[in-house]
């Protein structure tokens, strides 16, 4: 464990005011609202081969351009709206996963349906409570679980894209299903 003089928190968000925020405030924290459930969803999937640091600089133009990430808006999006958002400045120029917006939202209205809720069929998966790994160490923070890999392959099984078990891990983290805060970590 570090001895730290000033606020501990986490070594990965150092250097970027936006990232130490989302860590800080947003990170790890139980997320059980179905539309956030899906914004984070989208972010997530749109994360696949680029930093999160990049991201989570474009959340904002991510949310106005797409109807604020809301699941039912963006599942009726075709390919008037798919071009749009290719031709949009700061957007993230990937067709799949421009196209993977309706068709996650399809998916994930899809799970709704079935189960009720969104929240009600993730959070079933760590019993309705976050996994605390109690980490001491980045060392000691997986990328994938057997968790993410089973809860990946049925999101694919609905139909979602871009959510492997590596994605799938990091969904987790960010809606709070698991508390990899270290245990030096001020914000845990």
């Amino acid at each position: 464990m570090s001895d730290c003089k000033t606020l501990c928190r986490c070594p990965w968000p150092r250097y970027d005011a936006l990232l130490m925020d989302y860590h800080d405030r947003r990170w790890c924290r139980p997320v059980h609202d179905d539309d956030e459930l899906f914004a984070l969803l989208v972010l997530e999937s749109f994360s696949v081969g680029l930093s999160w640091t990049l991201i989570l600089h474009r959340e904002a133009l991510f949310r106005s351009a797409c109807d604020g990430l809301r699941p039912a808006l963006c599942a009726a999006y075709g390919p008037d709206k798919e071009e749009a958002l290719m031709a949009l400045p700061g957007m993230i120029h990937h067709r799949g996963k421009i196209r993977s917006i309706s068709e996650n939202a399809r998916a994930f209205l899809a799970v709704q349906k079935e189960h009720g809720s969104f929240d009600h069929f993730l959070w079933q998966h760590v019993g309705g409570q976050p996994v605390d790994h109690r980490p001491e160490t980045l060392a000691d923070v997986p990328a994938r679980t057997a968790l993410s890999e089973q809860l990946s392959r049925e999101l694919k099984h609905y139909g979602f894209r871009y959510m492997g078990p590596v994605i799938t891990y990091s969904y987790m983290q960010a809606a709070g299903l698991m508390n990899d805060h270290l245990l030096s970590c001020a914000f845990r």
